[in-house]
């Protein structure tokens, strides 16, 4: 508890630190722009001093040695138009395709009026032209760099996030798979006492079906045991004939349904090897048959049909249920998807893992229709 609260101190600790770092960032970058921009107002202004001198010199005067004529031809990045009293303009920095028109030119001189202010150019005392500006590239670079620093700052919380997200879920996980083996250790003690008390109603003369449902049970119950052990291991696989997998299954929740219930089977008279867990193969079917009865409410038909073509296998499973919306087609396969009003939505997460993750297989809605009912299939390979 001492620890679980001293990190979720820690936790904050970091999160106020980073928000005050990125504050400090973000002003900093603040500044050094408003800085930069001042230093770009002052160059454009000694433009207009270098300007107005120019006009001061006759051309005799005039050299390459000329102060004014260097300051005037150094600004190479900054783009500006000079708009004359009389209308003429001229341009620096500019794209002349940019410029092409005066609804053009008009425009640009908006845009620069927004990011900076005009500056006159005097003459004895006379404005003789208006200087307008915008920013420089590098200027209107740094504006975009407190986005891409949000951007990262974003990305980098994202992949924390995620981090701490999968590492609590595996915890979770863990903590489901120990309570799994554990369940399964404790079925185990009344599990072999019930193996003894079945051994002493034999000798009591009791009805002998009666002891072969018992039979049933306990290893319907052994299997629910090795099933729930075998979560969060690696299942072993082996050949074994799906026909009969299926047929067992299908004959024991057969004889447990609702007689309300039409049971039918359709398999071929044929052998059909295929790697598999025989408990988790049986879980799938246990699950696809409970969900196809769930949805009949007890009353109607269901179907299990096996057939292959080559090497491909496909067991479907049809129910004459309340049916399946299309949209939900995907949702009934992830964790926590339910329509009941009682259940927690895992058995059908859990058959799409078994035959997908563990057999290499496929599991999907072949078909279903509202009110008439849902046909699930799965696909498997034969062994070679």
């Amino acid at each position: 508890m001492i620890l679980s609260k001293h990190s979720n101190l820690f936790r904050w600790v970091i999160i106020l630190a980073s928000f005050a770092i990125v504050s400090l960032i973000l002003w900093k970058t603040f500044e050094f722009f408003q800085h930069f921009k001042e230093e770009e107002r002052i160059k454009m202004e000694n433009w207009s001093f270098a300007q107005t001198d120019l006009l001061k010199t006759t051309n005799l005067e005039m050299d390459l040695g000329n102060l004014p004529l260097k300051v005037i031809t150094s600004n190479k990045t900054t783009p500006m138009i000079m708009v004359a009293e009389d209308g003429n303009y001229d341009f620096n920095n500019i794209d002349e395709n940019r410029i092409n028109d005066s609804i053009a030119v008009k425009k640009l001189i908006a845009k620069f009026q927004e990011e900076n202010k005009p500056i006159k150019v005097k003459l004895d005392g006379k404005v003789i032209s208006t200087i307008y500006y915008g920013n420089s590239p590098l200027l209107n670079k740094l504006k975009y760099y407190p986005l891409a620093l949000f951007l990262i700052i974003f990305l980098f919380a994202a992949v924390i996030y995620f981090f701490y997200r999968s590492s609590k879920i595996a915890t979770q996980n863990k903590l489901w798979s120990g309570m799994a083996k554990e369940t399964a250790h404790q079925i185990g003690t009344p599990l072999s006492s019930l193996i003894g008390w079945t051994e002493i109603l034999k000798t009591e003369n009791t009805n002998p079906d009666y002891i072969v449902e018992i039979e049933k049970d306990i290893d319907r119950l052994q299997t629910i045991t090795e099933r729930f052990s075998k979560i969060g291991s690696v299942p072993v696989l082996e050949a074994s004939n799906i026909i009969e997998e299926t047929l067992t299954s299908f004959d024991y929740l057969k004889t447990r349904a609702s007689k309300l219930i039409e049971f039918e089977i359709k398999i071929p008279n044929e052998e059909i090897i295929v790697n598999l867990n025989k408990q988790l193969y049986s879980w799938v079917i246990e699950n696809l048959v409970k969900n196809a009865i769930d949805a009949m409410k007890g009353r109607g038909k269901l179907m299990v049909a096996i057939s292959h073509i080559e090497n491909d296998i496909k067991i479907n499973v049809t129910d004459t249920g309340k049916g399946i919306a299309k949209k939900d087609f995907n949702k009934i396969f992830e964790p926590g998807f339910t329509t009941k009003k009682r259940g927690w939505g895992l058995g059908l997460s859990l058959t799409r893992r078994i035959i997908e993750d563990f057999h290499n297989g496929k599991i999907k809605v072949l078909h279903s229709e509202i009110g008439k009912g849902t046909t699930i299939q799965i696909q498997l390979k034969r062994k070679n």
